[in-house]
């Protein structure tokens, strides 16, 4: 059956993530740290200082195992951990909700301060000409705030849903959105775990980013490799001539 619709993961397969990530973790802890600093002097000791952030990382798996539901929705799980840090610092529990709240919203700003890969935009544009498009992701990136949101016709936030990769809901639910049956979808992603193998266990064709190079020796029918996402024209030129 013909391919009429494209699946695509965001993180890592559209852009370089982990630089973002590396600059939002640092960037909006330390704004917290100095925003209490300058509005609680009262507590008499750094924030950061008390709770360096490894502690806050080491924090948010607690959070996530207390709340297994939320695991997936990592926004949830970050403002969550912040909230109970900040009121075990000493504020009040009205205004440590309100510092966590402010917090993320300065995450998910510098969160979204990314560039897709080289020629990605202009790839994606003459996609959607053809194909009808969807992102399906486990992060917290929202197309709505990227200049990409308008090559897309769906936007699946997995984690949101509490059904996160490998869950396959998440794939039908972009599929459904698309109106199209796995055997017309083609799935990109660079995880093996969460993009490769629920995907094709849907029945969907799969472009894999092996940018790590771990591709096994044979890989299951249907998965094609490809070593960066601008290899992807191609592959669907040869899938459909």
């Amino acid at each position: 059956m013909a391919i009429t619709a494209l699946t695509f993961d965001l993180d890592d397969t559209l852009w370089d993530n982990r630089p973002v990530l590396e600059r939002a973790e640092a960037g909006h802890y330390q704004w917290l740290s100095d925003a209490l600093a300058d509005s609680s002097p009262e507590v008499g000791h750094a924030f950061i200082t008390h709770y360096p952030l490894h502690a806050y990382q080491q924090h948010r798996l607690d959070v996530a195992r207390r709340f297994p539901l939320k695991r997936g929705d990592f926004t949830w799980v970050r403002e969550r951990a912040l909230f109970e840090m900040v009121e075990a610092y000493g504020l009040p529990r009205l205004r440590a909700r309100l510092w966590a709240a402010h917090a993320i919203a300065h995450f998910l700003d510098l969160r979204h301060d990314l560039t897709p890969y080289p020629g990605v935009v202009a790839m994606l544009d003459t996609l959607r000409q053809r194909y009808r498009i969807a992102a399906i992701t486990n992060g917290n990136a929202d197309l709505k705030r990227l200049d990409l949101a308008e090559h897309f016709s769906a936007m699946i936030a997995a984690g949101e849903l509490h059904a996160p990769k490998p869950d396959p809901r998440a794939f039908l639910a972009a599929l459904a959105r698309l109106g199209a049956q796995p055997s017309q979808g083609l799935h990109v992603g660079d995880s093996w775990r969460e993009d490769v193998l629920p995907a094709q266990r849907l029945g969907m064709q799969v472009a894999w980013i092996d940018a790590k190079n771990e591709a096994p020796h044979d890989l299951p029918p249907g998965v094609h490799r490809l070593t960066h996402v601008r290899e992807l024209p191609a592959l669907l030129t040869r899938l459909t001539s």
